[in-house]
């Protein structure tokens, strides 16, 4: 019997990839692109959804040429992808009325403001987990309706299409204005701000609330479908019918990928942003301490997992802008290096809240700040105070984790493409004071959407194959003095103070 493989596009913030994965979950193929990052005003964030779909298009076939593999040995293809990016579009032509609004953006703030004022918070959390923040696809989609001319009479006869990425790649791959599939799974659904936890469908009162039509709005379906979302059109990049049938926002994706099945079990993913999950089973848990409530994954007709999570809006992007706006930096690589020339951060801070803050804190009104700036400060202490930002916002997260869930963490695993930088990692466990495990394949968001078309395809059977795929590579043991370990964590926390609420505003 011929080897056979399970596909996945990661269309992430910054770019998009394309892995084969064998049954062993080994990687053997990939390619990826970047696309542009758009920022019309302070504060928006942007990308072309035509751009993202021309990339997506260039790295299947460019990966199944280097493989010199078969289309016909892709059991299945799953989608894993930057949630809460909106996108509208036309359902007769395929075009964008606008540019996606990116997660990031802050352009919502207005309209956050207003359902604050409304006292709409507590139906928001009740129904959907999430708190009122611009980070979600809801205000977005409202915003498009509102000032983009001629959407909103489109949306409301089905003319005019929402998704988030996800949904906006399955619609093209399967066929786009010629009967694509306009569907979503339970995860990326569970982002937008108006889908119901418990009925898992789109809530008619927040629909009204934000005066969105239910007719511009995918389908949503489980995870991973052995009904199959579609099939891809047999001129697509594949050039083959392969049946797309797994879907996963990018950080469950990654909670699949690192096998994290069982209440308790954690992940923190390092990216553009910073996303820990811990896996609650069966068990909507309501968060006291400013984390996210949301769909882990759902597998066919089963119940769905559920899981906590903590969102960082910047973490992997400060070092990009250290890059691409400072020039401190050639290469992101470089990093190690040069935060290793120095012992300590000099006794600066840096809280990258370039998008506000989010978990555990949920201030759309702070904004970037470095204190305790001297004449000692060189740029080595900058960059490793960047890094440093990364693991004290983590361990913020993780402290509320803990909380919220009643059980402490014994270990983390962690994945994305930070973690190839072992100085951070050892500086997370450090600051942490728990071990931190990076496993062998580190792109475990690819891998869990590769799994869940897997297991609706039958390459693997069930979550024990899952689990027996995942290897360890190294454990990070904290090196740090109690002491040294608090009196840091105390003045990052004096620095996020400065932060707060910089932004003034009549609703503030």
């Amino acid at each position: 019997m011929s080897q056979e493989y399970a596909a996945a596009i990661d269309q992430g913030t910054t770019g998009t990839r394309f892995m084969l994965f064998n049954r062993q979950g080994e990687v053997v193929a990939s390619s990826y692109e970047e696309h542009r990052q758009i920022y019309p005003q302070p504060g928006w964030v942007e990308h072309d959804p035509l751009e993202i779909w021309a990339k997506t298009q260039g790295v299947m076939s460019g990966a199944l040429q280097a493989s010199g593999l078969a289309a016909a040995s892709i059991t299945g293809l799953g989608i894993t992808n930057q949630r809460e990016t909106a996108v509208v579009w036309d359902a007769e032509t395929g075009q964008p009325f606008c540019n996606a609004i990116v997660w990031q953006c802050t352009r919502t703030q207005g309209i956050c403001e207003q359902l604050l004022a409304q006292g709409a918070e507590p139906l928001i959390r009740e129904r959907t987990g999430l708190v009122v923040a611009t980070y979600f696809s809801g205000p977005k989609i409202k915003w498009i309706l509102d000032n983009v001319p001629g959407v909103r009479a489109k949306a409301e006869r089905g003319q005019a299409l929402f998704g988030n990425m996800d949904t906006w790649l399955i619609w093209n791959l399967t066929g786009g204005p010629a009967g694509g599939a306009h569907v979503t799974d339970y995860t990326n659904a569970s982002r937008t701000m108006l889908m119901n936890l418990r009925t898992l469908d789109w809530d008619e009162e927040l629909l009204a609330l934000l005066g969105i039509p239910r007719a511009m709005l995918p389908e949503i379906r489980p995870s991973s479908d052995r009904r199959f979302y579609g099939t891809t059109i047999k001129g697509g990049p594949l050039g083959a019918a392969v049946p797309v049938c797994g879907d996963l926002g990018d950080q469950q994706g990654a909670l699949v990928g690192q096998a994290c099945f069982s209440p308790g079990e954690a992940k923190n993913t390092y990216g553009t942003g910073c996303f820990t999950l811990l896996n609650t089973g069966q068990e909507i848990i309501p968060s006291r301490h400013g984390l996210l409530t949301t769909v882990a994954y759902g597998i066919d007709q089963q119940k769905p997992a559920y899981a906590l999570e903590g969102s960082i809006a910047i973490t992997g992007a400060a070092v990009q802008w250290l890059r691409d706006n400072l020039g401190l930096i050639r290469t992101a690589a470089e990093t190690e290096e040069i935060a290793q020339s120095v012992q300590d951060a000099g006794g600066i801070y840096f809280v990258p809240a370039f998008s506000g803050l989010f978990a555990p804190h949920w201030d759309m009104y702070a904004r970037g700040a470095i204190v305790g700036l001297t004449r000692y400060v060189t740029r080595a202490h900058i960059v490793r105070a960047t890094l440093e930002a990364i693991c004290y916002q983590s361990r913020e997260v993780l402290e509320a984790m803990e909380a919220d869930a009643g059980i402490p963490l014994s270990t983390l695993k962690v994945d994305g493409g930070a973690v190839k930088n072992s100085f951070l990692m050892q500086l997370q466990a450090d600051i942490l004071g728990k071990p931190v495990i990076r496993p062998q394949v580190q792109e475990t968001t690819a891998l869990g959407s590769a799994y869940m078309a897997g297991l609706a395809t039958g390459l693997w059977d069930n979550l024990d194959d899952l689990r027996a795929n995942w290897n360890v590579d190294r454990v990070f043991q904290p090196a740090w003095e109690e002491s040294r370990r608090d009196a840091g964590y105390r003045g990052w926390e004096r620095a996020v103070q400065r932060a707060a609420k910089w932004i003034e505003s009549d609703a503030a």
